[in-house]
């Protein structure tokens, strides 16, 4: 019992060996376990507490999901601020003394740390203004799929490829970004559609809204239209316009599947869809009247 007390004592001692001054206060190895254990049980509280209050909380009023979300990730961010004042408080460090350190730390962030703090920034940015939010299908860069996360520094993005893309936050601030769900999942989806000079136009119109009004994806209100954009080299340019909310996630599909309608529907009605076709006349050299030309006599 003896040597456990002494060891123990041992141990205090180590623990209790002062590291870096910082101001009245010092901070010893037990001063810096403390603080490395206290803030690691914030960050997972946080966690935990962002998870109650977004899938149980939140999910028994009308929020939409984005909005949850926002809520959650700036409740966990004001947690973890105040806990982190707090836990330096109680581990008995003069927070006056953090002087020194802040402008050390605001010296890096000149030099390296600007583009996280930007990120972070345009990540609060993000959850207060909602350009964007979870669930929307959205383009920016060379990106494009729907949003399933936003964190403090970057938003994840899931293509069709069922591919995860972790996009940095800034982007969406300082570059031009399609959301096609910000305000109404309803989308307009346009298929050129190109005939033979020749064929009948009230015909081809009909064949084409009866193709959009079959298909289960095209919305009956707004209801489809047909155009005639204009008369091509080739032959009539038509335009099939149609709405849809449930594959604005998947637009190649959508339009495939009409593509694939409306060449069956054209084939059984004799309508032709023509390819581009050049005319070539070859103009014989003229020859004088009074010329002789050999083998004429």
């Amino acid at each position: 019992m003896d040597t456990f007390s002494q060891l123990l004592a041992r141990l205090k001692d180590m623990l209790g060996v002062p590291l870096i001054k910082l101001g009245s206060s010092q901070l010893t190895l037990w001063t810096l376990l403390y603080l490395v254990v206290l803030v690691v049980l914030l960050f997972l509280f946080s966690g935990r507490l962002r998870t109650w209050i977004v899938e149980q909380l939140l999910t028994k009023t009308r929020m939409e999901t984005g909005a949850r979300q926002a809520v959650g990730s700036i409740i966990r961010y004001t947690v973890i601020a105040i806990g982190f004042v707090v836990i330096l408080q109680t581990a008995g460090i003069d927070l006056t003394a953090l002087n020194v350190l802040a402008g050390a730390v605001g010296i890096g962030l000149g030099f390296g740390l600007q583009n996280i703090v930007s990120n972070f920034i345009s990540g609060l940015i993000i959850l207060f203004e909602r350009p964007i939010k979870v669930g929307d299908r959205i383009v920016v860069g060379n990106v494009e799929g729907d949003v399933v996360q936003i964190s403090g520094r970057s938003t994840e993005v899931v293509t069709n490829d069922n591919i995860s893309i972790i996009v940095p936050n800034s982007k969406f601030i300082t570059e031009n970004v399609i959301n096609w769900s910000h305000t109404d999942r309803k989308v307009r989806f346009r298929i050129p559609v190109t005939v033979a000079y020749g064929s009948d136009v009230q015909t081809v119109t009909q064949l084409l809204l009866e193709v959009a009004a079959a298909n289960p994806d095209v919305l009956k209100d707004p209801a489809p239209g047909v155009r005639l954009m204009e008369f091509g080299e080739s032959g009539l340019c038509f335009e099939l316009r149609v709405w849809s909310t449930s594959l604005i996630h998947r637009r190649g599909l959508l339009t495939s599947s009409l593509n694939f309608a409306i060449y069956g529907s054209f084939s059984e009605h004799g309508i032709e869809i023509p390819y581009p076709r050049r005319d070539i006349h070859i103009l014989q050299p003229e020859t004088d009247s009074g010329q002789h030309r050999p083998g004429a006599e």
